[in-house]
Order: C-alpha cells, then sequence, then structure tokens
C-alpha cells in the first residue's frame, strides 16, 4: 500500500472499541434511576441500542450532531414509554456519573497492533495524523482522556470530535476543518491525494473522504486490518 503524508482515522470500532463491563454498568445505572415502568434490565439495553443506532443514522444523514445529553433523554423517555417528563433529570450530574464509569471501565484498542502502526507512521515515514470521530453518548473532552490513558495521543496530532463543532461524517464541512487542521508548515504544497482517512463506516468515513477528494480505506468491517496500511 502507498505511504501518505497525513492519516485521519475514525476512532470507534477502527482504534478502540467499547467495554462491555461499561457498557453493562451503564444499563444497570438507569435501570436503576430512571425505571419507573420496572422494564427489565434486557430491555433498557436494547432501548440504548436502539437509541444509538438511530442516532448513527440522523448523524450520517443530517451532517449535524445530536449530543450526549439528548441521547441520553431519549433513553430516559424510552425506558419510560416516551415519557417527557425530565425535571427531575440533572443533566449535568448525569454525564459525569457516566464518565465515571467509562473511565473505571476503560475503552480497549481495538486491535493490539494499533499503537505499533501508528508509532511507525510517525516515526518511519515523518507523516502526521489526526483523530476524525463522531461521538455519541460519550463526549470529545472524554475521549481525549481515554486517548491519553491508552497512549495513542502520543502518536496523533489533533483530534476533531462532532459533538465540539455540531457536524458529523460524512459531511463534508467536518472534513474540511480536519484539512485545515493539518501542519501547513511539516506539509507545505500538500495535495489532496497524499491524504488518506482510515475507518470502518462505508458511509461516515469512506463517501464523507471521497467526496472532499482525499484517498480512503475501510477496515475492520471487511477482511483489512489496520496492519494494511503497512503492507
Amino acid at each position: 500500500m502507498p505511504f501518505y503524508r497525513h492519516y485521519s482515522f475514525d476512532l470507534w470500532l477502527t482504534l478502540i472499541r467499547s467495554n462491555p463491563t461499561f457498557k453493562m454498568e451503564r444499563t444497570l445505572y438507569f435501570h436503576r434511576h430512571y425505571n419507573s415502568l420496572s422494564k427489565s434490565v434486557d430491555e433498557v439495553a436494547l432501548i440504548f441500542r436502539q437509541v444509538d443506532l438511530m442516532v448513527n443514522a440522523i448523524n450520517e444523514k443530517t451532517g449535524k450532531n445530536v449530543d450526549a445529553d439528548e441521547m441520553y433523554l431519549m433513553v430516559i423517555s424510552m425506558i419510560n414509554d416516551f415519557s417527557n417528563t425530565f425535571n427531575d433529570v440533572d443533566l449535568e450530574e448525569l454525564y459525569l456519573k457516566m464518565e465515571q464509569l467509562l473511565l473505571s471501565n476503560m475503552p480497549l484498542l481495538y486491535a493490539p497492533e494499533s499503537l505499533i502502526v501508528l508509532k511507525s507512521l510517525r516515526e518511519r515515514y515523518d507523516c502526521t495524523v489526526n483523530i476524525l470521530s463522531n461521538t455519541g453518548f460519550i463526549r470529545g473532552g472524554t475521549l481525549r482522556k481515554v486517548l491519553g490513558h491508552l497512549e495513542l495521543d502520543r502518536w496523533i496530532d489533533f483530534q476533531l470530535y462532532s459533538d465540539e463543532f455540531r457536524l458529523s461524517k460524512p459531511s463534508a464541512d467536518f472534513f474540511r476543518l480536519m484539512l485545515k487542521g493539518i501542519d501547513q508548515v511539516r506539509h507545505p504544497k500538500l495535495q489532496l491525494n497524499e491524504i488518506i482517512h482510515i475507518g470502518d463506516n462505508p458511509v461516515a468515513d469512506v463517501a464523507g473522504a471521497k467526496a472532499v477528494g482525499i484517498q480512503s480505506l475501510l477496515i475492520n468491517s471487511n477482511h483489512l486490518t489496520i496492519s494494511h496500511l503497512l503492507s
């Protein structure tokens, strides 16, 4: 595979994946605290999945961003048969609790070779690297803490998250923000064909990259892995 001067990476299911313990603890928390109709744990878990899939589809269609607070309120509403009584929900306290649960049950590297590949790209080929990620239940500020814990941030020049710009992939505007963030001193006269975006989603990642004229690579949802970048 050819080498590029700048590499843009998706995050979830590309470089990291959820810790199953976190998802279970989150489900149990909502089951205990926001479950006036005594839904089962499995029903609450299914609602989280439904909201996640629905919001992902909305964000991909609109190119905008439904934020974490809105998603948690959707979950609470659906658990309670679409009640819209949210007066007792302290959103700031709720998010801090979810962040605490996540940091206590850290996401995992999607593949053990991820760090090796990023390190090789930076050190051997003097390229630059960024994260361009849609967010959902977890905000970009929290994800920066995760990348620090996993030591991924050592090999990343900058990070862009959808909740911080109210834009989501495959929005061309979100990809253009990434292009503007590339270090022009290190990469003077950088051409679009010298930039590649890597991710697991054919719509958000591949179609989004194509819309702004850069290369793309689909991994993990097909037969390819991150190691293909060094092949």
